[in-house]
């Protein structure tokens, strides 16, 4: 009876719950490696701005080329952008050796025609029903099928909304692994359309071509719009709060060992001194500001002129409000004037 008695008075054990067991044992990694990392925002004097993810123990030398690299890529894929999308819609950039004044828009359709028969790559995905003028007369018209055009159009929209400065807002990181793949994804999509290859003097071909050798070239063969803008691990120094990073030195030398940090750098070119000072107000902060005032002044005008344009303080402009009047007329200071002065 006691043995009975004792195993009733025992509580049944409670299950295990496996699921909660794991999930307390093993972390969120993405979570925690999201905030284990250095934010590094890189900025320009233009304004645009991209964020890279790194830590403390990385060296600056090696820091300095992967920024690098993202930089030249961003800038390189923006003209990459819009020589693709022109391509999609209008086809390739017409030949200067068949038409005169370097493709202008003097040139007729059937000479367009005649030149893009004369190209068997650029007849391989073309038909007649694809073909589109373009208005600035560049391009023949005879752009690739319905099909690949759209393929075309999104990973070109998808590179672009990678690389464009509202990911730093969103605080996405730039990496170079997967902008890599984004521009590998254009390239693919360009070959689909046409499998032949482009002629060479297309600005989609030349932009697809420095954007995969940008890391050799660097400011070599790459267009005059970004060649300026371009720059050289070698020669470039990472900046932050008016100072430079050490070179061949660790990023813990200027920041610690704390991996919870995020700085707004610059990258400079060796020789061109410090940055700029980032403004107290930026320029959205401005404009609003800016607006607020204007508004403001706005309603106070629209408040006088319902009184009949006369303010609530007019009358201490009058004789009678004057706190010294008395004293003057009692010493009789009141009608006094200058000679020869007319009120």
């Amino acid at each position: 009876k006691r043995s009975i008695s004792k195993s009733k008075s025992k509580p049944n054990p409670s299950p295990i719950d496996i699921d909660a067991i794991h999930s307390t044992s093993r972390p969120n990694l993405a979570h925690s490696f999201a905030h284990t990392m250095v934010i590094i925002s890189i900025k320009n004097a233009e304004g645009d701005n991209f964020l890279f993810q790194t830590t403390t123990d990385t060296i600056c030398d090696d820091l300095v080329s992967s920024l690098v690299s993202i930089h030249n890529m961003r800038l390189q894929a923006r003209v990459a952008v819009d020589a693709v999308r022109g391509l999609a819609r209008h086809g390739p950039i017409k030949n200067n050796n068949h038409d005169s004044a370097s493709g202008s828009a003097n040139i007729d359709v059937s000479s367009a025609a005649a030149v893009v028969e004369k190209d068997t790559n650029i007849l391989s995905t073309t038909t007649d029903s694809s073909y589109t003028p373009d208005p600035t007369g560049l391009r023949t018209g005879y752009g690739p099928e319905r099909q690949l055009a759209e393929t075309i159009e999104r990973v070109v929209s998808d590179l672009e909304s990678y690389i464009d400065k509202s990911q730093a807002q969103k605080r996405v990181a730039l990496t170079e692994d997967i902008l890599l793949d984004k521009i590998a994804n254009v390239r693919g999509a360009v070959m689909m359309a046409y499998p032949m290859g482009l002629p060479e003097w297309d600005t989609a071909k030349i932009s697809l071509d420095c954007l995969t050798n940008l890391p050799q070239t660097q400011t070599t063969t790459t267009t005059t719009s970004t060649a300026p803008r371009l720059l050289n691990p070698k020669t470039t120094t990472l900046w932050h709060a008016g100072k430079p990073f050490p070179k061949s030195k660790p990023l813990s030398i200027r920041l610690g060992k704390n991996e919870k940090t995020k700085i707004i750098a610059k990258l400079v070119k060796d020789g061109d001194g410090p940055p700029s000072r980032e403004p107290l107000v930026s320029e959205e902060e401005r404009k609003a500001m800016m607006a607020h005032y204007f508004k403001r002044q706005e309603e106070l005008k629209g408040l006088t002129a319902a009184e009949g344009g006369v303010e609530d303080d007019d009358y201490l402009n009058s004789s009678w409000a004057d706190p010294k009047e008395m004293r003057r007329h009692l010493q009789g200071l009141g009608n006094i004037k200058a000679p020869g002065v007319r009120l």
